[in-house]
């Protein structure tokens, strides 16, 4: 219920940028201060800055709902940096109007004002376009690990990591597609899916059957095994922000049959036996579990009657308590969920909220892989952080 709250100050907020864009431009041009002109600026403005509202509240008839959907996405991520610039500019003018060394008459002229709105708008289309662009590009990132023990018949081991896809209104078949090929260009032993397949609405996914049948093409010797992430539920969703539920996690059976269609074996708190060389265990999402009133098993209770002589590697979306899972025996977890921020100044703050917000960290003798994942959440851009598949190459040592 947050977002509702948050509306309020998101629609004030939006009227200030407004005002200023309208005074930024008036001092450009005079002709930016005909009525006609002005009209048919705040009614796009008005439509755009209002379609994350709107596209909760309209969802018939579906083309429409999609529309604002997919315009919402593209307008958030400018919005955040409209509004960040718009913040450092205002207090850099607040704070020069207060120092006795700077002309104070340059400072509020008309020449000043223009070049400063237009290095504004230059700095956020920039990053806007940037962003889009970037996010529809898949890169492959590479990790070395020795696990201590030995792998049976498998003397390494090649696993394709990846996460937080997100289906629905920004990532479809075109992304799916290049993430199929850059994986099976692996040649991996196992490919691993760390959560977040959907993004909370399975009706969002444009021509899932497709997906489903690109994803079915995925080519690896022990196959491919996922387990939920927070967003693999279906419930509301505004700005990011989730309305409570009735559906317990897997309760919606069109994502179960989207992943047996697709070829892909699901983890609840659950372990298989590879080959009788290495355990594999999917854990349920710490905050759907908390969601739905429920516990989820604890690292020590889904490795106790393993044979920890055997290598044993957890996927579990959120990199959550590192330690307990080290001091339980894993010794390789893979998750996602962070995004590594998606978005300057995202990925320089997200390591202030988890020990591990992206990448390769050590726990004991545990390795723990964080991938910053394929797709997008909320803003349909990537700044200073990249769209991923990770391939891990295992080196067993005994």
């Amino acid at each position: 219920m947050i977002a509702l709250f948050l509306s309020p100050v998101y629609l004030l907020v939006n009227f200030y940028i407004l005002r200023w864009i309208l005074k930024w431009m008036g001092a450009c041009t005079h002709y930016f201060k005909k009525k006609w002109f002005r009209v048919v600026f705040i009614a796009a403005y008005a439509f755009v800055s209002t379609s994350l509202l709107t596209a909760f509240l309209i969802k018939e008839p579906v083309i429409i709902h999609r529309f604002l959907k997919t315009v919402s996405n593209l307008y958030l991520g400018t919005f955040l940096y409209i509004l960040l610039t718009v913040a450092v500019v205002d207090l850099v003018r607040i704070i020069m109007r207060h120092l006795k060394c700077v002309n104070q008459d340059k400072l509020r002229s008309r020449r000043t004002f223009v070049l400063t709105g237009t290095i504004c708008a230059v700095v956020i289309i920039s990053l806007s376009v940037y962003g889009s662009l970037h996010a529809r590009h898949i890169y492959k990132t590479s990790y070395e690990v020795t696990v201590d023990k030995s792998g049976g018949s498998d003397q390494s081991l090649k696993i394709a990591l990846v996460a937080d896809m997100h289906l629905g209104y920004s990532i479809g078949s075109w992304h799916m597609k290049q993430m199929v090929d850059k994986i099976n260009a692996m040649e991996p032993d196992i490919v691993c899916i760390a959560g977040d397949i959907f993004d909370n609405e399975f009706e969002a996914i444009k021509n899932p059957d497709e997906i489903a049948r690109t994803l079915s093409q995925i080519k690896s010797k022990y196959g491919v095994y996922a387990c939920w992430g927070n967003h693999d539920i279906e419930e509301p969703i505004l700005a990011g922000f989730t309305f409570g539920s009735q559906k317990k996690i897997g309760a919606d059976t069109q994502m179960v049959d989207f992943l047996k269609a697709s070829g892909i074996t699901l983890l609840t708190d659950q372990t298989v036996l590879i080959n009788d060389n290495f355990y594999l265990t999917g854990r349920e999402d710490y905050s759907v579990t908390k969601k739905d009133k429920e516990t989820r098993k604890t690292p020590s209770q889904l490795t106790e009657e393993l044979d920890k002589s055997k290598p044993v590697i957890f996927i579990d979306h959120q990199p959550k308590a590192l330690q307990e899972a080290a001091d339980a025996g894993v010794d390789l977890y893979l998750c996602g969920h962070t995004h590594d921020g998606q978005m300057f100044p995202g990925n320089l703050t997200i390591g202030l909220l988890w020990e591990n917000p992206y990448g390769y960290l050590k726990k004991d003798n545990m390795h723990n892989i964080v991938t910053s994942g394929v797709g997008v959440w909320g803003p349909n851009m990537r700044v200073g952080t990249k769209s991923e598949v990770v391939e891990i190459n295992v080196s067993f040592d005994k």
